[in-house]
């Protein structure tokens, strides 16, 4: 007579592969108890809060992205907000609007209230800049047309908060917007012309001199567009 001989060590109660698969039940059943008790966030309240902190321009397939929404979702959204900070539909008209640009949206201050901001910006200004916004404004008198992303590498370091400060104080300007990524480009303005006391670009002294050996100087009006201000 044969004795059957089972393997019943995968079948014992609180075996390891049980243990595991209760492990796992016990964490799915935390996790939508969790998403249960979270009130879910509307995807307008999630756009309006990625618009206010961007730089540059969103595209609705990079805000789809952020929010893990559809592109058709987004763009009704975006149709809600810009609907609502217009005050259409007895809504209460804001100081800004939210604006497609260049193949994306952002937030800007109203037309109509430009002069307000421009008194407030003079007044809160600085006399003098910074050392880190003289580097920055180096970088794009020599570099002209170029981007937040551009200079920051240039830099090594977050210009966000020095490109505001110059563009707000006259020294540089939004020039134009990549069509492709939407990034806003800039270049000096005519302002830093008759700051510095020059007719040109064309004026500014060799970058090169001033480096250890050159090799890692702009050569002489480099990316430089003749007349470009």
């Amino acid at each position: 007579m044969t004795d059957d001989v089972h393997d019943s060590s995968s079948a014992e109660p609180g075996g390891a592969d049980e243990m595991a698969d209760a492990r796992a039940i016990e964490r799915e059943i935390h996790e939508a108890h969790e998403r249960a008790a979270r009130p879910e966030i509307p995807v307008d309240r999630q756009l309006e809060a990625i618009l206010m902190i961007a730089d540059e321009p969103q595209s609705l397939v990079s805000l789809g992205a952020a929010v893990g929404a559809p592109v058709p979702v987004v763009r009704q959204a975006i149709e809600r907000l810009v609907a609502d900070f217009d005050g259409v539909d007895g809504t209460i008209r804001r100081g800004f609007e939210l604006r497609e640009v260049g193949g994306g949206w952002r937030f800007y201050v109203r037309q109509d209230l430009d002069d307000v901001v421009e008194q407030f910006v003079e007044a809160e200004r600085p006399s003098r800049l910074s050392q880190a916004a003289l580097e920055t404004l180096a970088v794009v008198a020599y570099k002209q047309p170029i981007t937040r992303s551009q200079i920051a590498s240039i830099r090594a370091v977050n210009v966000d908060g020095v490109v505001r400060t110059l563009v707000a104080r006259g020294l540089i300007e939004e020039s134009f917007t990549d069509a492709e990524t939407g990034a806003i480009n800039y270049v000096t303005s005519v302002l830093l012309l008759q700051q510095l006391g020059i007719n040109s670009l064309d004026e500014l002294p060799l970058i090169s001199p001033l480096l250890d050996d050159g090799a890692g100087g702009f050569e002489q009006n480099e990316g430089i567009p003749d007349g470009r201000v």
